[in-house]
């Protein structure tokens, strides 16, 4: 028979999820959110961790983790760093839940299972991150005991990570926006002055557009030195010669 303390931390867990607004936290921080409210919605659970993924092949790539304890941690970079291989992997590539109640000695994962048995972290829980057509990423639950994810954890952890996809599939789309947005503005801002210097050069040499930028691209590698940065030092010497020329002094 179900506790209705675990559809109530279900639901207070839910109505937090429902109320993040990832802009505010960046995405690291919205899916470390998300890992504490599936640790406390999760019956048994000691610990869980979110993990952002995208599928390239037979590999997860991580754009994005986040935990609610350190030992979480731990254990994904085990799984997904050192090893690629335990339940999340699985949950990943099968696009299932998938859970263990003796991972020291589970057949499924010979490498992981036992590794992480020995840090004395004995069941896990694995719930994908299903939207239509692809998946997000990944739940991954633990707890120190044996056999805790009964078949009432697994159906709570599964209400759980339909609304969850959809919150970690709106973070990453947002923290993507920000990131072109940023670059956008960067160039909007460099653009100018790296044409500048090119025309700096061409005036200097004779060289075409193109010779100018892989002079100016030559010289940012060389001296390790940003492009915008390599181009506005050009600029600011061409104007000052012009000003040393004419008698003119920087206005004050």
């Amino acid at each position: 028979m179900t506790d209705r303390s675990d559809f109530e931390d279900l639901q207070s867990s839910l109505m937090a999820l429902a109320g993040l607004v990832s802009g505010t936290t960046g995405l690291e921080g919205l899916l470390g959110q998300v890992a504490s409210f599936a640790a406390h919605a999760i019956p048994g659970a000691d610990g869980a961790g979110v993990t952002l993924l995208r599928m390239e092949g037979p590999v997860n790539r991580i754009e994005a983790l986040a935990t609610s304890h350190p030992f979480v941690a731990e254990i994904d970079e085990i799984q997904y760093v050192v090893l690629n291989e335990g339940p999340c992997v699985t949950a990943a590539r099968e696009r299932r839940t998938v859970r263990s109640g003796s991972l020291g000695g589970e057949k499924l994962w010979p490498r992981f299972g036992p590794r992480v048995g020995r840090l004395g972290i004995n069941s896990a829980l694995a719930l994908p991150l299903l939207l239509p057509g692809h998946i997000v990423g990944a739940i991954n639950v633990y707890a120190r005991g044996k056999n805790v994810f009964d078949d009432r954890a697994v159906a709570i952890g599964e209400l759980f990570a339909a609304p969850a996809a959809v919150a970690v599939h709106n973070a990453g789309v947002l923290a993507q926006a920000l990131a072109l947005t940023t670059q956008l503005q960067a160039a909007l801002v460099s653009r100018p002055v790296i044409d500048q210097a090119i025309g700096v050069v061409r005036a200097r040499s004779g060289a075409t557009s193109e010779e100018a930028f892989a002079r100016l691209r030559e010289i940012s590698q060389r001296e390790h030195t940003k492009l915008v940065d390599v181009a506005q030092q050009l600029v600011d010497e061409a104007v000052g010669r012009a000003r040393a020329r004419h008698g003119d002094t920087p206005a004050t």
